[in-house]
Parts: C-alpha cells; sequence; structure tokens
C-alpha cells in the first residue's frame, strides 16, 4: 500500500504548498508519515461527524480542504471543538492533510473548476502573484574550476528554474589580468599582463541565497579574486489568486445566478445588483473571499462571485455597480472536494477514496 508521506507529496505536486497564503496552515498537519494508506476520505471541514465517519469507516488518511488547528490550539481535551474532531483521529492512528488556498488557486485547482463549470473562459488570476526575487550570478572560472565551481553553486541553491535543478549556461572566453607585487596568481606570473582561456558560468539564484552562493563560489574557486557579477531579474508574475474571465455568450445576472446555484447545488444564490443587467467579465474566488472584491472592480469586472462576504461588502459592490453573486461558501468549494476523491482513487487504484457522507452545509434555506 501506498504510505501517507506518498500521498503527500501526491498532493504537494498538484497543489504546491509553497503558493498558499502566507497565512494560511497547509500541509500534513497530524499523523505518521511512514503510515500506510488503503483507504481515503475528503471533507471540506473536518467536524466531529465527518472525524467519526472516518473512524467508523477504518480510514487512514483525510484530506480536509480547510486546516486543523488552524489557529493553533493549547490544549487537546474532549471538551474543546478540536479535541472533539481530533482525538478520537489520535486515537485511531489517523492522518489529516490540508491544502486550502494552494488547491483554491493551483492549476486545475478549485477555482479554474468554478471557471468550467459557469463557463468562464480565457481565465487568468484576478491577483497575480510576484514570483520570488532572482538574481542572475556570473562567474568567470578557468577550464579546471569549472566543475567544482559548478557543483558549488549548485550545493548553495543556484540553478534551480521550476522542476529544472543544475541549470546552468556556459560561453568559452579570454579573460585578461594584470597582478601587482602583492598578488599571487593560480595561473600565470605576477607584474605581466596574462590571457587565461576561462568560461562565463551563468546561473539564476533567489535573492535571499546570493551570499550564501557567493560564498560557496570563492570556496571553490582557485583564483584570489574571482571575477564575478550579480543581476537583480525583474519579477515576473507567477500564479495568483481567484480568476477573472469571459463569458463565451453573455448573459444576465440573474441568469447567472441562476446557473451557478444548478452546477454548484446551492441551496440558496443571494445577489446584489439588477438581475436584468448584461454580464461578460466574470470575477471569481472560492469560499469566503470579499478581500478580492477591490481587485474585482479594479479589473472592471461585471460580476463577481464568491461563497460569501461581508454585510459593507455588499454595499461597496452595489456602490461600485459591480454585480454579485453569492452561492455560499459550501457551495462554491465542496464540489471540488468531490472531484479531488474521484482523483485520488484514480491516480491510487489500490485505495479506496470516497469524499464524506457525513458532510452537510450548516446553512440552510427554508
Amino acid at each position: 500500500m501506498p504510505t501517507v508521506v506518498e500521498f503527500a507529496a501526491y498532493l504537494e505536486r498538484f497543489a504546491p504548498c509553497a503558493t498558499a497564503a502566507d497565512w494560511d496552515n497547509v500541509g500534513l498537519l497530524l499523523g505518521d508519515p511512514k503510515g500506510e494508506v488503503g483507504r481515503v476520505l475528503t471533507c471540506l471541514t473536518l467536524t466531529p461527524d465527518v472525524a467519526a465517519e472516518a473512524v467508523r469507516e477504518g480510514v487512514h488518511l483525510i484530506v480536509s480542504h480547510h486546516p486543523v488547528l488552524f489557529r493553533g490550539a493549547k490544549k487537546l481535551t474532549a471538551n474543546t471543538p478540536d479535541g472533539e474532531a481530533l482525538l478520537p483521529l489520535l486515537g485511531a492512528g489517523i492522518a489529516v492533510y490540508s491544502p486550502h488556498t494552494a488547491f483554491d488557486n493551483c492549476s486545475g485547482g478549485i477555482n479554474d473548476g468554478l471557471c468550467q463549470k459557469l463557463g468562464v473562459t480565457n481565465a487568468v488570476p484576478l491577483r497575480p502573484r510576484e514570483a520570488k526575487r532572482q538574481c542572475k550570478l556570473v562567474v568567470f572560472v578557468p577550464d579546471a574550476d569549472l566543475a567544482k565551481v559548478s557543483d558549488a553553486l549548485f550545493g548553495a541553491g543556484a540553478g534551480v528554474i521550476g522542476q529544472y535543478r543544475e541549470c546552468s549556461f556556459r560561453l568559452s572566453g579570454t579573460g585578461t589580468f594584470f597582478g601587482t607585487d602583492a598578488t599571487n596568481p593560480a595561473v600565470g606570473q605576477k607584474g605581466r599582463r596574462e590571457e587565461v582561456p576561462e568560461w562565463r558560468l551563468e546561473v539564476v539564484v533567489p535573492e535571499p541565497l546570493v551570499s550564501g552562493a557567493i560564498a560557496a563560489m570563492r570556496k571553490a574557486h582557485s583564483y584570489e579574486e574571482p571575477a564575478f557579477d550579480v543581476y537583480p531579474l525583474k519579477p515576473t508574475a507567477s500564479g495568483g489568486e481567484g480568476r477573472i474571465g469571459e463569458l463565451a455568450n453573455p448573459t444576465t445576472l440573474g441568469e447567472l445566478a441562476r446557473r451557478a446555484k444548478g452546477v454548484l447545488r446551492a441551496n440558496a444564490v443571494q445577489v446584489v445588483g439588477d438581475a436584468e443587467r448584461p454580464v461578460r467579465t466574470v470575477a471569481l474566488a472560492c469560499g469566503a473571499a470579499g478581500e478580492f472584491l477591490s481587485d474585482a472592480i479594479r479589473r472592471k469586472a461585471d460580476v463577481f462571485l464568491t461563497g460569501e462576504v461581508r454585510f459593507h461588502d455588499a454595499l461597496a459592490a452595489r456602490g461600485a455597480n459591480v454585480g454579485l453573486i453569492l452561492p455560499g461558501h459550501y457551495a462554491t468549494e465542496r464540489p471540488a472536494v468531490e472531484e479531488l476523491a474521484a482523483k485520488l482513487g484514480g491516480d491510487f487504484p489500490g485505495v479506496t477514496v470516497w469524499p464524506s457522507r457525513a458532510e452537510r452545509d450548516p446553512l440552510a434555506a427554508l
């Protein structure tokens, strides 16, 4: 059987934890990474009802969209909400993994799923995220030093581009120097100009690792004073949060709200704005994402769809003449949890996977 850590690695590749919001708590949050997994349950929120289902059904791993111990806990007892849900899991040896905002915004994640269900095309991040700042380190090395300097830079974290490691560019040329009487050159002689065959070695380095990479390069280089340059690189967009795109066929606010209610199986849908107003540009973000309303306004969206917002966000949408569609927190995220169960079951064919049958939307429409 696969192990918990294998499932964690799979989920990390699908929804990298590094892309989660800074305030989030994601990854493997409970359990033994070495534990074997034959039964997996997915859920939106790990409530006592879901925990009881997991124990009753002999589950080994729960993938809960919302994190457990989200705000931290100073004690776990049967009399606390966290303890009521987690103590039975600890006793049964059940692990818990949460992808949360990484799952919201990854390629093929919750927001992309919402776009597909609603017919939103050409979607891009509503709030783009800048990639981590990088620098280009260029160092000039003699042929005898090329391999060891390259290895030193790679060992210091340089040369990573996406999923590729040990990336570099090398160009041969000629270096010159004139060593004074106080020098002790590794090649040639002091007191005269020397011409030495050298390599121009280029690597990218994350900005926080530049000092360490330079130190590693100096240690591996045979020259007393290696020649090198550091160039800051302009940040680029790297994914982002929410989505904004266009409907292939423009519709009305009311019709889009009815479509959302149907495809998301929502109990009810709240709307801000004239139901007959035409809409084409749609911004969306799953869950409780009222903070993205300002992005939707700035990007000139006709409508913003999210699970829930505060009263004053609804007033702000009305004041900015942006339609607002609120199918509910549960409705915007639970379908993706069900689809994730199917995905895990397909990619781990020997494992039984299902979305929680005990989970329910806590809000009901009369």
